[in-house]
C-alpha cells in the first residue's frame, strides 16, 4: 500500500513537472534582424543609399507607392512573436524603421514605428457573385443521372471518337 501511495506521488510530480514545460512560450524572431548596425543609427544628410545597403543590407520592403514623387522610402522591420502550445501567437514586439530618400540618394528622413503606432485593418467578407445558380451538394452528385449519351453506349454509332472500343468497333 505503501509504495502505491509512493508511485501515485512520483506520478503526480511528473505529470506537473510536464505540464509546466508545456506552458513555457517559444519567443521567434520575424523579418530584418541587425547585425552591429541599427537601421535607427542612419544619419539624415550624411548617409546615402549606398552606405545604408553597405551597413545594413537590402532592406525588409521599399515603397511602392513613391514613384511620382521625387523620394524613395526603404523599410526594415523586425517582430518578436510569442507562442504558447497550440495557442494564436503573439506579437511581443515590432519596429518598423522607414529611411527616406531624396531624388539623389541622400538619406532626409529616419523614422522609427513601434508596436503602439499599428493600426486593425477592416477586411471585407464580401464574396463575388458567379454567374448562374449555385448547386446544393445533392444536386452535383446526382446531377448527371439521366444526361448520359444512351445512344453511344452499347450498340449506337461505332465510329464515333471515343465511342466502339473492343474489337471491330471502328469499322
Amino acid at each position: 500500500m505503501n509504495t502505491l501511495r509512493h508511485s501515485f506521488k512520483i506520478a503526480i510530480i511528473l505529470g506537473a513537472a510536464l505540464l509546466t514545460t508545456a506552458c513555457n512560450p517559444i519567443l521567434r524572431t520575424h523579418g530584418y534582424i541587425p547585425t552591429e548596425d541599427k537601421p535607427q543609427e542612419v544619419e539624415s544628410g550624411t548617409d546615402t543609399k549606398a552606405t545604408v545597403l553597405a551597413r545594413l543590407g537590402n532592406p525588409s520592403v521599399q515603397g511602392t507607392f513613391d514613384e511620382d514623387l521625387q523620394t524613395d522610402t526603404w523599410y526594415y522591420m523586425t517582430a518578436v512573436r510569442q507562442r504558447f502550445a497550440y495557442l494564436r501567437p503573439l506579437i511581443e514586439e515590432r519596429t518598423i524603421t522607414a529611411i527616406t530618400f531624396n531624388e539623389d540618394g541622400q538619406v532626409t528622413k529616419v523614422a522609427e514605428y513601434g508596436l503602439e503606432d499599428g493600426q486593425y485593418v477592416n477586411y471585407v467578407d464580401r464574396k463575388t457573385p458567379t454567374r448562374g445558380r449555385e448547386l446544393s451538394a445533392l444536386e452535383q452528385i446526382f446531377g448527371t443521372i439521366g444526361r448520359l449519351p444512351t445512344d453511344r453506349i452499347g450498340g449506337g454509332q461505332q465510329d464515333v471518337p471515343g465511342g466502339g472500343g473492343g474489337p471491330g468497333g471502328g469499322r
